[in-house]
């Protein structure tokens, strides 16, 4: 019994959203026929104008009710209002059965094909969203074990070699610390992760300055890479961009971040944004060494490794963290690129501002 009720709720589905645009395709569906009748007094026109409201009907709503609706509602407005005699019945017509099954015919090829398009959409962004998952817990797994070895590492030392230098015990704890603190940046972007959800409609976007989310994202990097030059570039007028300001801040300072220790000896950084149409875009761009043009297809899937682009110890994995900018800037309906230029590389990303 529930499974017959699953299975009809989900072939005839109500929904407040179909009924208002079944309503209105048929009432300009409607209107066309009453404005042609008056200027033609010949019948026929009216049966093709109704094939396509159903065609319209089953097309935009979902399931089956509303294309069977617009069938059996097209038919009895060309039998009773278009065709001879008017405003009146007429079930012995010549090829009014072959009508009739025209417009159901036309209604469930639609619907069917409609739901199949609808349930293939869903599949592949459930698809997306376990590869996401995957390449996330992938990149998780390096960036959270390699440090921890790290840390446990440098207190072991400690703990078990008292007659350290001071200079040698400063470097430890060092090591330890900035392991610790790269730790605390993993989760934060887990975090991150976790409050968007699995939908848009988890972010609450409101009206931010732009240079003000800027400005805090570069006072943040200053005081970790104080060696680093920052160029910080925004237009003149307010630009106010509709976002989660935490959740963009996050992104550039990753993108920041990124830029420092994986752009191989960057000194420069330009951080800029700037009205793009009705979007706004951001770009950071470095003087580094660019990225290796055999990774760039594969940028944001959570697979590029320090190793990849530097001599470093490979320990610093950049794949989650433009995993969780391309996340965040995908929910709040944006777009992200990366590209390399002639000195350096460039990560960019746009923000609707409607």
């Amino acid at each position: 019994m529930k499974s017959n009720k699953s299975l009809s709720a989900r072939l005839f589905p109500f929904s407040w959203r179909d009924l208002v645009i079944s309503a209105g395709i048929l009432l300009c569906a409607l209107e066309l026929c009453i404005l042609l009748q008056m200027g033609d007094t010949s019948d026929g026109f009216a049966s093709p104008i109704f094939v396509l409201a159903v065609l319209l009907v089953s097309r935009l709503t979902s399931g089956y009710l509303y294309g069977l609706i617009a069938s059996v509602t097209g038919v009895i407005c060309v039998n009773y209002v278009f065709t001879s005699p008017y405003w009146a019945f007429n079930f012995t017509l010549s090829g009014y059965p072959l009508t009739f099954l025209t417009f159901l015919a036309v209604s469930v090829i639609t619907s069917t094909l409609t739901t199949q398009i609808k349930q293939q959409e869903r599949l592949r962004a459930e698809g997306e969203k376990e590869k996401m998952r995957a390449n996330l817990l992938r990149s998780v797994s390096h960036d959270i074990r390699t440090p921890l070895t790290s840390i446990v590492g440098a207190t072991s030392t400690l703990l078990e070699n008292p007659g350290l230098s001071a200079e040698e015990q400063q470097t430890l704890l060092k090591d330890a610390r900035d392991d610790a603190q790269w730790l605390i940046r993993v989760v934060e972007n887990l975090l991150s992760i976790t409050r968007m959800g699995d939908t848009q409609a988890h972010i609450t976007k409101q009206p931010e300055a732009a240079e003000e989310v800027l400005g805090e994202a570069v006072r943040k990097f200053r005081k970790r890479f104080p060696g680093i030059t920052v160029e910080v570039r925004a237009p003149e007028k307010l630009l106010l961009v509709p976002m989660d300001p935490i959740l963009v801040e996050q992104v550039l300072s990753n993108l920041l971040e990124n830029a420092a220790l994986h752009g191989i000896h960057t000194t420069h950084i330009t951080l800029s944004v700037r009205p793009d149409g009705d979007h706004a875009r951001f770009s950071v761009r470095d003087n580094g060494g660019g990225i290796p043009a055999k990774v760039l297809p594969t940028l944001f899937d959570g697979g590029l490794k320090h190793s990849e682009t530097s001599a470093g110890d490979g320990k610093r994995n950049m794949g989650l963290g433009l995993s969780v900018c391309l996340a965040i800037v995908r929910a709040h309906g944006g777009t992200m690129e990366a590209n390399n230029l002639s000195e350096g590389a460039e990560f960019s990303f746009r923000l609707p501002l409607a």
